[in-house]
């Protein structure tokens, strides 16, 4: 709360009971904290006078989070990414969260920018690497709505975020927090896969950060399409290299044919989807605020300069 907010009469808070109160205290706190970014400093305010009196100057409203996901035949997949979003919501108040997908899944995201009309918008892949859906499909879909003044933020990986979700679905599924000896044990990561050199890069990228993470037992690499080596293909590897206990990491936003054949073809553990995981909520939001700022590492970014809003 402001110093002027505190300094307001106390009369100016009716005390009609304790749960408008609460309600009050609320509001106040999220709209304060829209303007926290994740690393605790404030993020700088937009004004326009357009309509105002001389002098005067009003915020305008942050730009709208546009989640891009790929879209899945499995019902799980669009309730997982729904429960995801609202994790987003909670972490960040009265920021407009909206959805919209590559395919397969309504609302497609031609549609989901169509419903922001001319407004401003933060388009975050839920992808998780570079590749043909981040470098062409997203922005040609931007690119299809001139009215609205888009940014597209890198996609979901790699990050330490991000490896912190695997890490934690890992442990989930039975992977020992702490690895007693793990000179038998791997993981295989197993990814969707996509010709992109990029996207194979990104995926090597993660596992290379998996691996110190889980304090240097392998990651390799697995793909259920496009690349290889398959899982199955990645196991027995392993298994030749003396590594029986192996698990398999999955690299997916969300269900899906993929991480469901990748699970089955686990010989031990099989963690979950990233799904809902809480690192992934602060991910999003933190991909959305580089973009925002333009802080966006060369190689990260993911946009046509053209659609890049104008502060």
């Amino acid at each position: 709360m402001t110093e002027s907010a505190s300094a307001q009469p106390r009369e100016s808070l009716p005390l009609d009971s304790t749960a408008q109160l609460l309600t009050r205290i609320t509001a106040q706190l999220g709209a304060q904290l829209s303007h926290v970014s994740l690393n605790g400093t404030r993020r700088p305010m937009h004004h326009r006078t357009g309509g105002s009196a001389p002098g005067a100057a009003t915020t305008t409203r942050a730009p709208a989070l546009v989640a891009v996901a790929h879209g899945s035949r499995d019902p799980q997949a669009l309730r997982t990414v729904m429960k995801l979003l609202d994790r987003v919501r909670e972490l960040r108040p009265g920021l407009d969260v909206r959805l919209g997908h590559i395919e397969l899944n309504e609302p497609l995201l031609p549609a989901a920018l169509s419903g922001l009309g001319s407004g401003d918008a933060v388009l975050v892949p839920l992808l998780l690497g570079r590749g043909h859906h981040v470098k062409r499909d997203i922005p040609a879909a931007a690119a299809a709505a001139p009215a609205l003044r888009a940014t597209i933020a890198a996609p979901l990986g790699p990050h330490r975020l991000l490896v912190e979700a695997l890490y934690g679905r890992l442990v989930e599924a039975g992977w020992p927090a702490e690895e007693a000896d793990s000179r038998g044990s791997a993981v295989v990561l197993a990814a969707a896969g996509s010709r992109d050199p990029d996207s194979a890069a990104d995926t090597r990228r993660t596992a290379r950060m998996l691996s110190e993470r889980l304090g240097g037992v392998p990651v390799v690499p697995a793909y259920a399409s496009a690349t290889a080596p398959t899982v199955p293909v990645a196991v027995r590897a392993l298994a030749a290299r003396g590594r029986h206990r192996v698990a398999v990491a999955s690299y997916f936003t969300a269900p899906g044919r993929f991480a469901a054949a990748a699970a089955a073809a686990a010989p031990g553990a099989a963690a979950a989807p990233l799904g809902a995981h809480p690192a992934m909520a602060r991910l999003l939001l933190h991909r959305y605020d580089q973009a925002l700022t333009g802080a966006l590492p060369a190689h990260e970014v993911a946009t046509n300069d053209h659609l890049l809003a104008s502060a």
